[in-house]
């Protein structure tokens, strides 16, 4: 596999920085995130309990990850949230050796632990869209167990874990239309793949259409 240039870096800092062996070892398992991302997850975890990036003339972690290890902060927060919850509530998982055994990545924790804690804040607070222990059990099942994909368990079980109000919905709707319009609008104002009389006709509605999105907005 061809390196990247973000791969080459890393690899360069892992050589400049082998007299520190804790440094070392999180650039490295960094760049070995697409084969296992536990190991990855634990290092990050232990970088920021023990504040490592304090020595290392970092004001921050946040700006240890993104400087250093070329890291998101959703990313790093997923990873070290997942390999946190894993070490909780599923110990058995961090035996697995990903070379040999399924292991689930760590967008699957993620989405399970959020799920879990968000159940789990329901129910404390007597709310009204708790998830039934059976429901939980079989989320829990297909993606530690079964390996079945994030995306197949968000869209069988992503509404009944994370409903969303009827007002969230009526909003994104709105957003999402007036980002649509406003996308239409600037493109018919620039081609001539339409009529311009089409053009000036469909405009004149998308005006009419942000128009009201801005006033229902305002008021």
């Amino acid at each position: 596999m061809e390196q990247t240039n973000v791969d080459r870096a890393l690899a360069e800092l892992e050589e400049q920085h082998a007299d520190d062996p804790e440094r070392a070892t999180v650039l490295r398992r960094t760049r070995a995130f697409k084969r296992s991302w536990l190991e990855l997850g634990e290092a990050l975890s232990e970088v920021r309990r023990g504040k490592s990036w304090e020595k290392w003339g970092y004001e921050t972690f946040e700006a240890y990850a993104k400087a250093e290890l070329k890291l998101r902060m959703d990313t790093v927060e997923k990873l070290t949230g997942s390999f946190m919850f894993l070490r909780k509530s599923a110990p058995e998982v961090l035996r697995r050796d990903p070379c040999e055994n399924f292991v689930p990545s760590y967008q699957a924790i993620d989405f399970l632990r959020r799920a879990e804690e968000r159940n789990e804040q329901s129910v404390s607070e007597g709310g009204d869209h708790t998830v039934s222990a059976e429901t939980m059990s079989e989320v829990r099942k297909k993606v530690l167990d079964e390996g079945v994909p994030m995306a197949t368990v968000a869209r069988l079980y992503k509404d009944s874990l994370f409903p969303v109000s009827e007002a969230d919905k009526k909003t994104k709707d709105k957003r999402d239309i007036k980002s649509a319009a406003t996308k239409l609008r600037e493109l018919l104002a620039e081609t001539n793949a339409v009529p311009r009389r089409l053009a000036s006709t469909v405009g004149q509605a998308l005006d009419e259409l942000l128009t009201e999105l801005a006033d229902k907005k305002a008021a």
